[in-house]
């Protein structure tokens, strides 16, 4: 199957998918079931291109089980999270903003569609790769390995914290959250570069390259940090905004003066 149709199968998908989703967080007034779709839409992407693809097997095979896994990962800590919690603020905040208008909801959904099959680009230059160089195979699951293990640490690290009720209104400065204000972002974007070292030899190599690009992107200035911490201000204030004078945004490195 060519790229393009790829592409195309999996936005109808997406799409169709998405639309149910809009229907829940209208019925339940939760709209962060829409990472959770993303997420596993993007993960099932990777298997679907993997599966239509015309490269190597080895390589396939190898795009499928690491994107299926990341994304089912992902998809399977958002549902815990949308599940047992009260609507995310950053949600809630934007629903505010929207006066509850469902066709911006709407809207909001399908462009989550769109931004599947966006970073399933880096999955076709894989799935199209004619070869399978044993070196690159074993660097992309290297990079991937410490991508997942390390998000999964901090989002492990994340909960633990938001569990303790002597935490409310705290900010978590425990672990992987000392050193960054956003370690799971940080190895979110890193486990990208998985795919570019599996694309290495693929006529679309170039393709690779959109998802850390892209991601840093999303993640920086876009739908990641920006929300996040706005959302974090809201809530906590001054206490908040010494954690971001104090601890880097993204690469994990040492604070730069004591913590209060």
């Amino acid at each position: 199957m060519s790229i393009w149709w790829q592409w195309l199968v999996l936005w109808l998908v997406a799409a169709t998918v998405m639309v149910f989703g809009w229907q829940w967080q209208r019925r339940l007034t939760n709209a962060g079931i829409v990472d959770v779709l993303w997420a596993m839409g993007v993960g099932v992407g990777a298997v679907f291109m993997a599966l239509t693809g015309s490269g190597a097997p080895v390589t396939r095979a190898a795009l499928a089980l690491l994107g299926g896994a990341w994304g089912m990962r992902l998809a399977r800590h958002l549902w815990k999270r949308v599940r047992g919690e009260p609507e995310d603020g950053r949600y809630r905040h934007l629903r505010e903003h929207w006066k509850g208008v469902q066709w911006k909801f709407f809207a909001f959904f399908q462009f989550q569609a769109l931004l599947i099959v966006l970073f399933a680009r880096p999955f076709a230059a894989v799935a199209h790769n004619p070869e399978a160089s044993p070196a690159w195979l074993c660097a992309g699951a290297a990079i991937w390995l410490l991508g997942v293990v390390g998000e999964s640490i901090a989002d492990g690290q994340l909960a633990r914290f938001r569990a303790n009720p002597a935490n409310k209104g705290r900010t978590c400065r425990q672990g992987l959250w000392h050193y960054s204000r956003h370690p799971n972002y940080f190895f979110e974007w890193l486990h990208w570069f998985a795919y570019v070292c599996l694309a290495v030899g693929s006529p679309f190599f170039w393709l690779a390259w959109s998802g850390p690009l892209v991601m840093y992107v999303f993640l920086r200035w876009i739908s990641g940090v920006p929300y996040t911490e706005a959302q974090a201000l809201r809530s906590r204030g001054d206490e908040y905004r010494d954690y971001q004078r104090s601890t880097p945004m993204l690469i994990p490195w040492f604070p730069r003066r004591s913590e209060q």
